[in-house]
């Protein structure tokens, strides 16, 4: 499927096709296409001053800002891979990374410095770098890289795993291309398009907008965070057509916005990170809201399933069909299963990940003849459309990001006065979900506990609830059943 071999560096390109069309606009920055790439050549020559080369893994900790766009492609134009790391960690969290990672430079901001001392101690093979400071650096000779190789590592992201630690995908440029291909061909293109990322550029989320823009020639309008009153007025001043949303950012948007409506230009609403209730779906299309559904995740880099616009109100609820270059197809027992019958999402297409980093057995088991396995669980309709029941098993969903209760178990179980634990996501009108910890234990309250965790895990990942219980249920192998966990409270 994928025959296209390598395509040219893909802002240097744009810069020559289209130089002054705006490519981004921060609350401090406007800046063309050409103001963009002689910004990222200077700052690639900078980089390359410190010893950065091409095939080198390279850490990115940074927030989102102009200074965050011109890093990433600095180091595409450079050659090297982009390790991009989650801003929301704690120092513990980072170092597991970084280790299984081994970049040579981590790329990061003032405010992150404290946070990055554990590492300093513990892998000091890794440098780590104020981006302030790169730029009163020289500019050094170095070949810019003018062709990327469909084919080759271009970023990796770290997805959490079902046993615990998070796991690297390995994303090439063939796969970021195919997903904005896709994109392109459901969603189409216009000549007044201007994409709002109010979501991190570490994420597969933020990072696609990213490259369609270059790929597309269309503007980024870049928020730093979310902010619900900026981003709806945003929407009005900046005149966006298109908008990447969670379910909670969006049903924060929709109370901001009361009785008001969004201007006609606003085209796409498009909504990932799990299944959406069926009442703020109901109520987007009460008030003419052009929201679209869709599925993906950080091995699919981004969406590969959408809902197109003319089924928008039709197939309420559906996540939509594959994207153009994409197949998918739901299994049960190994075979392909038949409309309405519930089995594991599998999925194929170019945007797919080729694998985990230092994961091969991970890897093997995740793909399997040419097809990922979700893990998620879902059905087709008679028509192929697509209904996602349930995100992989036991993963919880928590404003839009992926919390998998094994890594926090994981966590809970190194405190000397737990003896068990286990984790689930339960319902939450804001976040969706929030994690609850169940807990075997001497000696400890819910906020001794609540307080151990914030010293190693992200916010978001911190248990908003914790029992103390006698027993946890178990199956016959004495593994953990955490979907009976729930019935310890009734």
């Amino acid at each position: 499927m994928n025959n296209i071999a390598e395509t040219p560096n893909w802002l240097k390109n744009r810069a020559f096709l289209t130089p002054n069309r705006l490519a981004l606009i921060t609350n401090k920055d406007k800046l063309t296409f050409q103001q963009l790439h002689e910004k990222v050549l200077i700052f690639a020559k900078q980089l390359a001053s410190l010893g950065i080369k091409n095939g080198e893994m390279t850490a990115v900790l940074m927030k989102n800002s102009t200074e965050m766009v011109v890093t990433i492609h600095a180091l595409k134009y450079l050659g090297a891979v982009t390790v991009l790391l989650n801003t929301r960690l704690t120092s513990h969290e980072l170092l597991w990374q970084v280790v299984d990672s081994k970049p040579s430079f981590i790329l990061t901001e003032l405010e992150f410095m404290s946070r990055l001392e554990v590492i300093k101690e513990n892998n000091p093979l890794t440098a780590i770098v104020e981006v302030e400071k790169i730029e009163s650096l020289e500019l050094a000779e170095c070949e810019i890289v003018t062709d990327f190789l469909m084919d080759k590592a271009d970023t990796i992201m770290y997805t959490s795993g079902t046993t615990g630690k998070p796991k690297g995908v390995i994303q090439s440029y063939g796969n970021h291309w195919w997903s904005a291909v896709g994109s392109a061909l459901n969603m189409g293109l216009r000549d007044d398009d201007c994409w709002l990322a109010a979501v991190p550029l570490f994420h597969i989320s933020g990072l696609s907008i990213l490259m369609r823009s270059v790929i597309y020639g269309i503007p980024v309008v870049l928020h730093e965070s979310f902010n619900v009153k900026d981003v709806n007025d945003s929407i009005h001043k900046d005149k966006i057509t298109i908008v990447s949303v969670v379910s909670a950012m969006l049903t924060q948007m929709i109370e901001q916005l009361g009785n008001n409506k969004y201007p006609s230009q606003l085209r796409c609403m498009l909504l990932g990170g799990g299944p959406a209730p069926k009442p703020l779906l109901e109520a987007c299309r009460d008030r003419s809201i052009p929201v679209f559904q869709t599925y993906g995740m950080t091995e699919t880099s981004s969406q590969i399933v959408t809902l197109s616009p003319e089924y928008s109100l039709s197939k309420l609820g559906s996540a939509g069909k594959p994207l153009f270059p994409s197949q998918l197809m739901i299994v049960t027992d190994g075979s392909a299963s038949l409309a309405y019958q519930a089995g594991e999402i599998v999925v194929k297409g170019p945007n797919v990940t080729k694998g985990y980093l230092n994961r091969a057995d991970e890897t093997k088991d995740a793909l399997r003849e040419g097809w990922f396995h979700t893990g998620d669980i879902g059905y087709v309709d008679e028509e192929g459309f697509l209904f996602v029941l349930d995100r992989r098993s036991d993963l919880i969903v928590s404003g839009g990001e992926n919390v998998y209760p094994a890594e926090i178990e994981e966590v809970l179980l190194t405190h000397s006065d737990i003896y068990e634990a286990g984790v689930i996501g339960i319902e939450d009108d804001k976040w969706g979900q929030i994690p609850c910890a169940f807990i075997i234990g001497d000696n400890l309250s819910e906020k001794d506990v609540i307080h151990f965790c914030e010293h190693k895990l992200a916010k978001y990942k911190i248990p908003k609830k914790v029992y103390f219980v006698d027993e946890l249920p178990r199956n016959a192998s004495n593994k953990l059943v955490r979907r009976k966990l729930l019935d310890l409270l009734k």
